[in-house]
């Protein structure tokens, strides 16, 4: 590799780790956000926040990678303009398409990036949050046994315990079922405990009150009790029949037992195939999206005014090829056999940027219009 090559590829590779971790930080942030709402709300704890945030790195990283790729050759291109070292180059004979050779080279290297996550990290890390997801959902303790705080297990139902003895008694328990809309069931118990039979779980609750407001009439009955069995089973969430999404499954697996596969999580052929050969079609999307950036801003050659008019170019181009990707994606699945429409929009990024490379090769006008008056002058 030339002395430039190394040197380009290295700037864009700078600026790609720059533009990489500001976006990743910057979309994990917003859904770190949602994550604690949701987790805490439902008694869990930091630890559980925090593993479930790291569970969700590969998959962010997955879809801001292309996004980093184009900025960061969009950001090297334009510095190298201004700085007239892309005209020096072209003036010492390197073509548009030999000056995107590293480019290439650059966007090869992140769609490999990107094949590790689409194909590896982004189905293992789905697969495990989706598992937590079942375990903490079948778990009792984190999401009912909370002290001092008001939980809401379930649709309609309030939850509140002031104190957990160190023998598992809890203390001046409240429990509101707001379930159904004909009435209101309201308990309130000085001691209760968790009762785990063949029958699902149970809360005994001990010298108690239960008030009953019906809506028809508006009537209220209150009954003091001794002792009172609730049934808690229905407050946690129980995992259906298909644990498994498509988007879960490695890739290996999607290719060699496919009918497996939609056995087990009702999948269409047509969703499988979008699935998978979408993990080798995004990969190539940054590879797209580099090119796409630097071809674009080849074209204006140099200005004093910038090459703003020329980025806005490559955002309208990269807009596009996204719009294609959304056309395709539903044709693919409602019919398995259009799985190569899955790469129309890889091919379409690669045609924009080898016809902006085609088009910045070409003999520019402008030369030939100040050699026409300096004819003139001397006839």
């Amino acid at each position: 590799m030339a002395r430039f090559d190394r040197y380009l590829l290295s700037q864009m590779m700078v600026l790609f780790g720059f533009f990489a971790l500001i976006l990743v930080s910057i979309y994990w942030i917003n859904q770190a956000v949602r994550l604690f709402d949701r987790l805490v709300g439902d008694g869990q704890s930091a630890m559980v926040f925090v593993e479930f945030s790291l569970l969700t790195l590969p998959n962010v990283i997955r879809l801001v990678l292309p996004v980093a790729a184009f900025a960061g050759a969009v950001y090297v291109t334009n510095r190298l303009s201004s700085e007239s070292e892309l005209v020096v180059m072209q003036a010492t004979g390197f073509s548009p398409w030999r000056l995107a050779q590293p480019v290439a080279v650059y966007g090869g290297l992140v769609a490999v990036m990107m094949s590790v996550l689409t194909h590896v990290l982004v189905p293992a890390s789905l697969e495990e949050m989706k598992q937590r997801e079942a375990e903490l959902s079948q778990n009792v303790t984190s999401k009912l046994l909370t002290e001092g705080t008001f939980l809401h297990p379930s649709a309609g139902i309030t939850f509140y315990i002031r104190e957990i003895t160190p023998e598992g008694a809890l203390r001046d328990v409240y429990l509101s079922d707001r379930s159904r809309p004909e009435r209101a069931m309201t308990y309130t118990a000085t001691e209760a405990y968790l009762v785990n039979d063949d029958k699902g779980t149970r809360l005994v609750m001990v010298d108690g009150l239960s008030q009953s407001y019906f809506l028809d009439g508006q009537r209220l009955f209150t009954t003091h009790f001794a002792d009172f069995t609730y049934d808690i089973s229905g407050l946690l969430a129980t995992p259906g029949a298909h644990s498994r999404e498509v988007r879960h499954v490695g890739t290996w697996e999607l290719l060699r037992a496919r009918d497996v596969i939609i056995a087990e999580t009702g999948a269409t052929p047509g969703l499988i195939a979008d699935e998978l050969h979408g993990r080798f079609n995004q990969p190539l999307m940054a590879l797209a999206a580099a090119l796409i950036g630097f071809s674009a801003l080849l074209v204006g050659g140099f200005s004093r005014f910038g090459v703003w008019k020329q980025i806005v170019g490559a955002l309208v181009l990269l807009v596009l090829v996204k719009l294609v990707e959304g056309l395709v994606t539903d044709p693919v699945r409602a019919n398995a056999a259009l799985w190569p429409l899955v790469y129309a929009p890889t091919a379409a990024g690669l045609a924009m940027a080898g016809a902006l490379l085609g088009w910045a090769a070409r003999p520019r006008r402008r030369s030939w219009r100040r050699a026409q008056p300096a004819r003139e002058i001397a006839t």
